[in-house]
């Protein structure tokens, strides 16, 4: 294989490793008359909670468009400000279970006697890409760091990635611990293309796109261009799988037995 040839960085370098993550995304710019969108769900859950407050416990904004696809768009976000210091020997299922559980947990405490009111979810999420050897990838450090991650991830037969969601909700009725918690962890096998080239992996890390991702792509935009196929959930690897979060947003709110009365109330009316 030839060489590959570096091309000098342009006279406005992107932004670095460091910002990248700490910059807001561009809004799209739109020509013509506005396409209107699908319909919300229709959904009994989802109209139990409208004008309810609901706390996003990230500052993803791709966990947060995900949630707005299906009608919860309406979120307070407060991202979790304790580092995630848990030991990478963990297994990468105790290890995503664990950092979303105490962001949720921290988030959910802190927001227990707000002057907003009291929560009524708090929605927290923890995403990691895991190598063949079981290698937690964090977010690339450098450039250098994100070609030999991605050229590593190429040249390996597949990766995992592991998602962690925590629900939390409070009990009305103050029954012991006075919150109902319930988590689970999604899995979805990715595969890159083996022919993809030293080249096109160069191209993108200098889209910086990958920059604040761990693993250092994302497969929701030009990232999709260095994955052969997936098995699993395709949500789950941008960062929150829906149908699994529905599921415990509805299973936090059947944990009460007041919740449950008044859940049956707006059912009956769907």
């Amino acid at each position: 294989m030839a060489d590959v040839k570096y091309t000098p960085a342009p006279l406005e370098p992107p932004p670095s490793y460091e910002t990248t993550a700490s910059m807001p995304p561009k809004s799209p710019t739109t020509k013509g008359p506005l396409q209107r969108g699908p319909l919300p769900l229709d959904l009994p859950l989802l109209s139990f909670i409208q004008g309810r407050r609901i706390i996003l416990a990230s500052a993803s904004p791709r966990r947060r468009q995900l949630l707005a696809q299906i009608g919860l768009s309406n979120l307070s976000v407060i991202p979790s400000t304790v580092p995630e210091a848990f030991s990478k020997t963990l297994s990468p299922f105790e290890y995503v279970l664990q950092t979303a559980t105490q962001k949720a947990m921290t988030v959910y405490s802190s927001q227990i006697d707000s002057p907003e009111g009291e929560p009524a979810l708090v929605i927290a999420a923890d995403t990691v890409v895991v190598s063949p050897r079981g290698q937690i990838l964090e977010k690339p450090r450098s450039e250098a760091d994100h070609i030999a991650m991605l050229k590593g991830l190429r040249d390996s037969i597949s990766h995992k990635v592991y998602t962690a969601v925590v629900v939390m909700a409070p009990l009305p009725s103050a029954r012991d611990p006075g919150y109902a918690l319930e988590s689970t962890v999604e899995e979805t096998t990715v595969k890159f293309g083996r022919e993809i080239s030293d080249e096109l992996i160069l191209s993108y890390v200098r889209t910086r796109e990958g920059a604040d991702k761990a693993g250092g792509y994302g497969i929701q935009g030009i990232g999709a261009v260095l994955v052969e196929r997936i098995e699993g959930s395709f949500d789950n690897v941008v960062g929150l799988p829906l149908r699994p979060t529905l599921a415990l947003i509805e299973k936090v709110l059947r944990d009460d037995e007041d919740l449950v009365d008044e859940f049956a109330e707006v059912e009956d009316e769907e």
